[in-house]
């Protein structure tokens, strides 16, 4: 089982307000990264941090929803465990 935590909106928010030049309270939820002046390198950026910190992270659902409900719900779906499937059993065997 995974153990890495993965970044709460605060831990976002401080890490997308200085490369924005704004202060973190000043990021609504909903707001585009990208409209507000976050780059795709900067992104990159992020991503690359974030897996050498071991947190799973993929470029682009970052950027299909570049805001900070949307990188919060990926975090969260990449750190839900898959439910267990059961493998099919052979026949004749119990």
């Amino acid at each position: 089982m995974d153990t890495t935590p993965t970044p709460t909106e605060q831990d976002l928010r401080a890490t997308v307000a200085p490369l924005l030049g704004v202060e973190p309270d000043a990021i609504a939820q909903d707001a585009n990264l990208v409209v507000l002046g976050l780059s795709s390198l900067e992104i990159m950026r992020l991503v690359s941090r974030w897996r050498k910190q071991k947190i799973a992270v993929d470029f682009d659902a970052l950027v299909a929803a570049p805001t900070l409900a949307g990188w919060l719900a990926h975090f969260t779906a990449k750190a839900t465990p898959a439910p267990a499937t059961s493998a099919p059993s052979e026949p004749g065997v119990a």
